[in-house]
């Protein structure tokens, strides 16, 4: 594996600037109007815009003007761009733009408007003013990221009739932040039809879901969470738009072979899983539409990074290997816009859903890559889930979980994130890792020993970890946007919390002699597939060494091991830093203790020293000097 590790992206070489094959967003703007997109306010009034090549004529309808057609006509400006300046239109007014296309008018909501009355409503100005206080909030280190995965509607609703809020999230920070998170993902958040979704089918990919709180309301969330020392990072979907509640949808009465205008494909580029909705990548004002609203999360928002759902589908009209259905122009989108961001703002993150084991998603622009900082892995999750929900312990293949964990892509250890749960992978007809392991009764010991020896795993191995809300607290059933997380089983279970505490202290080498968590390299030490056992070493620096060096064994039976051998990285004491049968953590667990070892001379695993240790089942130990 590669010595160096993108501590952040300052450090990060630069990249060559992707081909845009995209103009700028508007012409000049007309004498009197001001430049942007959507609805600028400005001292006593607001410029509105918007592009609607096919229109004959463009007006702006709204609580400043009574909704009447022609009282603010749009002026054309120049490649189906329209503007005009109304004085007296505020922040907090209601608006629309009515839209004459031959002998049709109609009425749309605003493709940039940051904030809507709801998805089926009205679009509203919105003052993206703020006051940001003193954040001076500083993106941690990428290979000192621990993520946590969480629905708005779901994490912290205050019953089962209502959503969850932006707030509702501020109020979970001091826990995720004594948990030892210091980044969390949100799954999309843009406005989508009706209060409870997943987020996956935007409806205004500008505005904040008002359900949640609205803009203002996410501001203030990202706010406190840096105040938290937590990072942000907003899923964002760009492989389709809608269906619902979509006034993109033939914005400017515009369409071919009954396709969905000028944002979207007309032809057999359109269809998706999701849809004949598949934006037009190759248009240019397309393309700087979906580049102005990644931008805007990180510029406006101040959010610390992006994760862009299912790119396969950005980049093959199939979202898989199948030459004849590429989408070149999608390649080249997200490689200009992610170039973009390394040329602006380097310490940003963006992650990707590919989920096809490609090195080109996370190879840099130059090298015709996307230039993703980190890809979703299933290299990982679907082997590692094998292993720890297969019923029986001899359907287990330890060789598989050695390919899990030496995976890596351009041969960076952070160029992947790594996970035993996500939003998809406990729904979608599957279930949280212990519900899965025993359905029905996933609080019993079985499914609680397993379940936390694939959260070691996560917590150990190379890549960016990341948890799924609630699984800290042996979260069962499976995840829905109808059904809040149960805070009580925080308690219920606060042993295992207690456990993920300390795993992720150890991962962030918060008490300093596991530095080699974060570090670049791994080896296999030991795989003993008869007996379901396997270990590894992980250091940062050159040969690694005390402080660094960390090795990691883990059972994968119902069977215990008084003093399991294994080869060592060197001599010397090698103290016993975790031991997940600790009964502190469950007391069901066997408290089967593990003090360490003090290597021996002698060869073993193909090293020079070898110890012996303490196995309970479906155990996991670490060791650090």
């Amino acid at each position: 594996m590669s010595a160096t590790v993108p501590l952040n992206r300052s450090a990060k070489p630069g990249k060559k600037t992707a081909s845009a094959t995209a103009k700028s967003a508007t012409a000049a703007p007309a004498p009197g109007t001001h430049g942007g997109m959507g609805a600028v306010p400005y001292d006593g009034g607001t410029t509105f815009r918007v592009w609607a090549p096919h229109a004959d004529a463009v007006a702006v309808v709204g609580t400043f003007n009574g909704w009447k057609g022609k009282a603010n006509a749009l002026q054309h400006e120049a490649d189906g761009y329209w503007a005009t300046d109304v004085a007296g239109a505020l922040p907090g007014a209601e608006y629309k733009f009515e839209i004459t296309n031959g002998d049709q008018t109609f009425r749309r909501n605003d493709p940039y408007a940051r904030e809507v009355t709801n998805s089926a409503g009205n679009s509203v100005v919105f003052d993206p003013s703020f006051d940001w206080g003193d954040d001076h909030f500083q993106m941690p280190a990428w290979n000192d990221l621990v993520i946590y995965e969480l629905h708005v509607g779901t994490f912290n609703a205050p019953d089962a009739d209502k959503v969850g809020t932006f707030m509702g999230v501020v109020d979970k920070l001091p826990y995720l932040r004594d948990l030892g998170i210091n980044c969390i993902e949100l799954l999309p958040a843009t406005e989508f039809p009706g209060s409870r979704s997943w987020g996956y089918n935007p409806s205004n990919p500008f505005a904040l879901e008002s359900d949640y709180g609205g803009p203002l309301a996410f501001k203030e969330m990202v706010k406190a969470a840096h105040q938290h020392g937590i990072a942000v990072v907003l899923d964002v979907v760009y492989n389709h738009f809608g269906p619902g509640d979509l006034d993109l949808w033939q914005f400017d009465g515009w369409s071919e072979n009954d396709g969905g205008g000028i944002y979207f494909y007309n032809d057999w580029r359109a269809k998706t899983p999701w849809g004949e909705n598949r934006p037009d990548y190759g248009r240019p004002e397309v393309r700087q539409y979906i580049r102005d609203n990644a931008l805007m999360w990180l510029e406006d928002y101040r959010v610390d990074g992006l994760r862009a759902d299912a790119i396969a589908f950005i980049r093959n009209v199939e979202g898989e290997e199948n030459p004849g259905a590429d989408l070149p122009e999608g390649w080249s989108l997200m490689s200009w816009i992610n170039d973009e961001i390394d040329q602006t703002m380097p310490w940003k993150i963006t992650i990707a859903e590919d989920m096809r084991g490609n090195d080109g998603i996370t190879a840099p622009v130059a090298e015709g890559g996307q230039g993703f900082d980190s890809q979703w892995d299933s290299a990982f999750v679907y082997p590692v889930h094998a292993a720890i929900t297969a019923a029986h312990d001899a359907d287990r293949d330890m060789h598989a979980v050695a390919g899990a964990l030496t995976q890596a892509y351009n041969g960076d250890a952070f160029h992947r994130v790594i996970y035993t749960e996500s939003h998809d992978e406990v729904a979608n007809g599957k279930s949280r890792i212990p519900e899965e392991i025993m359905p029905g009764a996933a609080d019993s010991w079985f499914p609680k020993k397993r379940a936390v020896l694939g959260a070691a795993l996560v917590l150990t191995a190379p890549g960016l970890p990341m948890l799924f809300q609630g699984q800290e607290f042996l979260a069962d059933g499976s995840f829905n946007d109808n059904e809040p997380l149960q805070w009580g089983r925080a308690e219920e279970f606060k042993g295992l919390v207690q456990l993920y505490r300390d795993l992720i202290r150890l991962r962030r080498n918060l008490d300093g002699n596991t530095r080699g968590l974060g570090g670049q390299h791994t080896r296999i030490l030991h795989i003993n597939n008869e007996e379901k056992v396997i270990a590894f070493a992980r250091w940062a620096d050159g040969d690694g060494g005390p402080g660094d060096t960390v090795v990691v064994i883990a059972n994968f039976a119902d069977k215990t091991h008084e003093a399991y051998r294994i080869g060592l990285p060197a001599g010397g004491d090698w103290p016993c830093r975790f031991n997940s049968d600790w009964q502190g953590y469950d007391g069901a667990f066997g408290d089967f203790g593990c003090l360490g070892t003090m290597a021996e001379a002698g060869e073993y695993d193909d090293m020079n020293w070898h110890g012996s240790v303490a196995l309970a089942p479906y155990g996991v130990v670490v060791l650090a000097q």
